[in-house]
């Protein structure tokens, strides 16, 4: 797709997208994607240091859109830790839906599955940020420290959550991606009934829901 030459970078990022979604592969060059889409290779530089930055980049505004997004939401700031954890998911694959076509690209081609992962090192480091806010906020509210959770091993456990949501989303089929909303809502019950020591009933809920749709 051709475009007139910009510096701005959410053009760029627009373009690339654009660009990959066409040709069905990624850029091999920053040579040959700035001069296929008329975009002067000084200004892509004042922008990316690489086409990898780019695919870093992408991932990390699905995840700043998302949250501005909450931020909008004039009673996102009042939920509970488990009410504001469910929105964030519901609102990142609202964003990600809009993006589809791309994200199935990028996580199912024919890439190695470390350059697939290898593009969402920023999305995970902005989403371990965010976990963790909420993790320590929960142990905050613990009186005994023996109850209090490791920041760093449960924001790690939250990432590898992201990750099988997102697997979860790219092979459901489901009308309106109804057994992905299902999947995170047991999902998020059973991780707030561990971290808060509460009963096991939803472990055995999502454990059937799961084996009911092959995913365990």
């Amino acid at each position: 797709m051709a475009a007139t030459k910009t510096s701005k970078s959410p053009e760029i990022l627009s373009i690339f997208m654009d660009s990959v979604l066409e040709h069905e592969k990624f850029p091999l060059s920053v040579y040959k994607f700035c001069k296929t889409n008329e975009i002067d290779e000084q200004d892509f530089y004042k922008s990316y240091a690489s086409l990898d930055t780019i695919k870093y980049h992408v991932w990390q505004v699905f995840f700043d859109n998302t949250m501005g997004l909450l931020h909008k939401n004039k009673q996102y700031d009042s939920m509970d830790r488990k009410d504001r954890l469910l929105t964030f998911y519901f609102t990142f694959f609202e964003v990600l839906l809009l993006n589809r076509s791309y994200v199935l690209f990028a996580l199912e081609g024919n890439e190695s599955r470390m350059t697939k992962i290898g593009q969402l090192k920023k999305l995970r480091i902005s989403f371990k940020s965010f976990a963790s806010e909420l993790i320590e906020e929960g142990n905050d509210n613990k009186t005994l420290s023996l109850a209090k959770h490791p920041v760093g091993l449960f924001s790690e456990a939250s990432w590898a959550q992201l990750l099988f949501f997102l697997k979860f989303w790219l092979d459901d089929t489901s009308p309106n991606f109804e057994k992905t909303d299902a999947a995170i809502e047991k999902s998020i019950n059973v991780a707030f009934d561990v971290f808060d020591n509460t009963q096991l009933d939803a472990i055995f809920d999502l454990g059937k829901f799961l084996w009911k749709e092959k995913f365990i």
